[in-house]
């Protein structure tokens, strides 16, 4: 079966009971979900690639992954939710590689913490370099559960429908909201956590994107909780992902389509009842379900005016997460050959977080407030059949929009030597950093490449090249219409924005998109 279906005009006289925007997992898992229910589903995809940020990219011997570099929730447990979802959505063609036990490594100039498998290994391995803070750390665990579980009302009442959702919010998010409309750090200080316990703690608040100042409790709560089981990675890399769940989508009469680009969707008389394509076309149907994120779906692809200003979309209240810079490194060795581990590295120049940030965005250069390497060749046990003698790795930290406005408008590939300049300033640093820290790769470093916000934007559509949709601070949690269903009649929400970062959460938000529109509770079918 081929993946994927090109482009024809004639789509455009088919009948369709979903378009869904965009291929990344929520869109592709809300596709699948209704297309087992009967539904017949279209998914348009802008970018020549499937996947969204689970899509991988080639340089001569090389496959980078964009945005997944591991997995928690306890994939190698065939019994646990996340397993028996992607084994659903996949016909069970996707693979997962457990990593080492050590799975994150948060470095600081004066030591480096081990992130280790399962949750009393965790605690311990904690207690054993904050002894005298034991109760602090016991009570953390606590927490991170408490949230974890009073997560699942929180998420399920999103499913539930306008009116019925409004009543039962305040009980069945109660307990969530507690936490969530609080800062981490408020939290952690609260139950007598050192600054420097903080520190090493909210040492992966690079997968959201906020450090603890700014960042709501329930997100790091989420983060920490999905890990305790260690990390994973799919085997054949991240485009593995889309690679099992479209087929599923076009046995059941659905169709991806790819380098086809939504410039509208059409609203009549309250109700969303098709859309626009960018060369012109037009392609009707019963509902639109839209992954595209709240701020491209409301300030770009609706166009009616009274639409985007309406009350009950707050856009004010959310915005837009940070940038990044992303270097792609390929080394003429293989991970084995230059003993790559395949533990992830979180490099700062100190324990406050939020201070680290500051002084970085005041002045550029100051150290990076983060920097997060990822060996994905070493994580994954098909690289050297399929990519012999060779390695990869990507070096990642936070990039500032505001700083490649010059260049916005110009083309890809096309931004003139100022921006290849620029970008070759940052790479160096990039690099020395990595081989400060993994000095084993030097000397073997054959090729790289750096994305810039400039590159996501252009490439994953989101308007500031923002790598998590929305900020997840505080005041983002407290945002009711934050769910699938929206004030326009048959527009639907999927995708990070409704839950949380990440590929588990956004898979999770087209289970619960699919529930709303189906009416129809489908994760029972999941737990266990």
């Amino acid at each position: 079966m081929t993946l994927g279906n090109r482009y024809k005009s004639g789509i455009t006289n088919e009948k369709w009971d979903a378009i869904i925007i965009g291929s990344g997992i929520g869109g592709l898992t809300s596709a699948r979900l209704l297309a087992d229910a009967g539904k017949k589903v279209l998914v348009l995809e802008k970018h020549f690639k499937f996947g969204g940020y689970t899509h991988t990219f080639k340089r001569n011997n090389y496959e980078w992954d964009v945005g997944i570099h591991y997995i928690g929730g306890n994939l190698h447990n065939p019994n646990s939710f996340l397993r028996r979802l992607f084994d659903y959505l996949s016909n069970n063609n996707l693979h997962w590689s457990r990593m080492d036990d050590i799975y994150d490594q948060i470095v600081f100039p004066d030591k480096t913490y081990d992130f280790i498998t399962g949750k009393q290994s965790f605690i311990e391995q904690m207690i054993s370099y904050f002894p005298e803070e034991e109760k602090a750390i016991r009570d953390y665990i606590k927490l991170v559960d408490q949230v974890f579980k009073s997560s699942l009302s929180y998420y399920s009442n999103k499913a539930l429908p306008g009116i019925i959702g409004s009543i039962t919010y305040p009980f069945m998010s109660k307990s969530f909201l507690h936490y969530a409309k609080r800062s981490t750090k408020e939290v952690l200080l609260e139950i007598g956590c050192s600054p420097d316990l903080i520190g090493v703690l909210t040492g992966q608040w690079g997968d959201y994107g906020l450090p603890p100042g700014q960042s709501s409790f329930a997100i790091q709560a989420m983060i920490a909780r999905h890990y305790f089981e260690g990390g994973n990675y799919p085997i054949g890399g991240s485009r593995m992902i889309a690679e099992t769940i479209i087929p599923g989508i076009q046995s059941k009469g659905g169709k991806v389509i790819l380098s086809c680009g939504v410039q509208e969707i059409i609203v009549k008389n309250g109700s969303a009842i098709g859309v626009l394509l960018d060369n012109g076309d037009e392609i009707m149907s019963k509902m639109v379900v839209s992954s595209a994120g709240v701020k491209n779906t409301f300030e770009v692809l609706v166009k009616n005016e009274k639409r985007k200003s309406d009350k009950s979309i707050l856009l004010n209240e959310v915005e837009a997460s940070s940038g990044y810079y992303c270097l792609h490194i390929g080394l003429n060795k293989s991970a084995q050959d230059i003993d790559l581990q395949n533990a992830n590295l979180w490099v700062y120049p100190g324990y406050d977080h939020d201070e680290n940030l500051e002084n970085y965005l005041s002045d550029n250069r100051q150290p990076y407030p983060v920097v997060f390497i990822s060996f994905p060749s070493a994580k994954d046990p098909s690289w050297d059949k399929n990519h012999p003698n060779s390695a990869t790795i990507e070096v990642i930290t936070v990039a500032e929009f505001s700083k490649h406005k010059k260049w916005a408008d110009k083309q890809w590939k096309k931004r003139g030597n100022e921006y290849e300049s620029h970008k070759e300033n940052i790479s160096q640093s990039l690099l020395e950093s990595l081989y400060k820290h993994s000095p084993n790769t030097k000397g073997h470093v054959d090729y790289y490449e750096l994305s810039t916000p400039l590159t996501s934007r252009d490439l994953a559509n989101y308007k500031e090249g923002e790598l998590y949709g929305i900020n997840h601070t505080p005041r983002r949690f407290q945002q009711k219409w934050l769910k699938p269903q929206t004030h326009i009649k048959n527009l639907y929400l999927t995708g990070q924005d409704i839950v949380t970062a990440g590929v588990s959460a956004a898979m999770m938000s087209g289970v619960i998109t699919s529930s709303a529109i189906l009416k129809k509770n489908l994760m029972k079918q999941f737990l266990h």
